[in-house]
């Protein structure tokens, strides 16, 4: 199989038009924002489109104009969702048909198996993962100054 690379303000509006299409994508993950569990340019997602949005789910997202992220929502009132990816600390926030696509799972690590966001592995996850967050600095702090130097991603 070949990989192309595409700069992501031209790439992503083709995405969301194949999933408003009813398609399946498979994106490799670009930037650090959803560290520690999946790492830039090593995992992919595979997103489809988005039926009804709720709090914990993974989703991509336009926050402003051609910007696009692959966040955690955290919050969601009647028209605004606040965003978050599980390595940030700050929050971001969108209205709820910037939403253009949910997670339907990741493939970690190289590997061919899917890791489902309603499978138990992943529920776990984001169950712990989202209440450390009154510690998730120090946390990444760790990730980043100590384990990466130590274990490197694959």
């Amino acid at each position: 199989m070949k990989e192309i690379q595409f700069e992501n303000a031209k790439f992503l509006p083709e995405v969301v038009k194949m999933l408003n299409e009813g398609h399946t994508v498979t994106l490799r993950l670009k930037g650090f924002s959803m560290r520690p569990f999946l790492e830039d340019n090593r995992d992919k997602a595979l997103l489809k489109k988005v039926n009804v949005p709720k709090v914990g789910d993974p989703v991509l997202a336009e926050i402003s104009p051609g910007h696009f992220v692959l966040h955690r929502i955290i919050a969601m009132s009647q028209d605004e969702v606040v965003l978050r990816g599980d390595g940030n600390l700050n929050a971001e926030t969108c209205r709820t048909q910037d939403i253009v696509g949910a997670v339907e799972g990741f493939y970690r690590k190289g590997r061919n198996t899917l890791d489902r966001t309603d499978g138990r592995k992943w529920r776990l996850y984001s169950f712990l993962w989202t209440r450390l967050y009154p510690i998730r600095r120090y946390l990444l702090a760790f990730y980043r100054r100590i384990w990466l130097r130590f274990f490197k991603p694959i």
